[in-house]
């Protein structure tokens, strides 16, 4: 009996670990190594490669984040999707002021390096739009798009 639990055990545990290096087939071993000392604490990552960038998936802190590496496994940028009421303050006001007949469909943070950008997509029954944040101070229309009347 003890045998075949110690079998089983083994089983698994090069089961489990085959399919976590599986995950990062393809991906270079610089961006990996380089996001396990950035994000020491995340879990449940998973790889996608691409030509120009490896992008990880993962949670931190119970937040769906994205982090994007360069093949010689340089930082690019992180992104996690966010809630208006997370946005600073005058973005909050700026957006409410300037869009109320508009709601948001996506929002995102983009940090790069020093510099954090935010993203919304807001809709309204004709048209929509993409603003990119100045900062923490205002929006840039970033695409708008006009809705085809059906």
């Amino acid at each position: 009996m003890k045998t075949r639990i110690l079998a089983l055990s083994l089983l698994l545990t090069v089961a489990f670990t085959s399919a976590f290096a599986n995950n990062e087939i393809g991906v270079s071993q610089k961006a990996v190594n380089s996001f396990k000392s950035e994000f020491t604490h995340a879990v449940d990552v998973r790889w996608e490669n691409s030509k120009d960038f490896a992008k990880a998936t993962f949670k931190l802190n119970d937040q769906v984040m994205f982090a994007y590496y360069s093949e010689a496994g340089e930082l690019l940028a992180v992104t996690r999707n966010l809630i208006a009421a997370q946005l600073p303050i005058n973005l909050q006001s700026s957006m409410k002021k300037n869009y109320k007949d508009s709601w948001i469909s996506d929002l995102f943070e983009v940090s790069t390096g020093d510099d954090t950008s935010y993203y919304v997509t807001l809709e309204s029954a004709d048209y929509t739009i993409v603003l990119k944040s100045n900062g923490a101070q205002g929006w840039s229309v970033y695409k708008k798009e006009k809705k085809n009347a059906a």
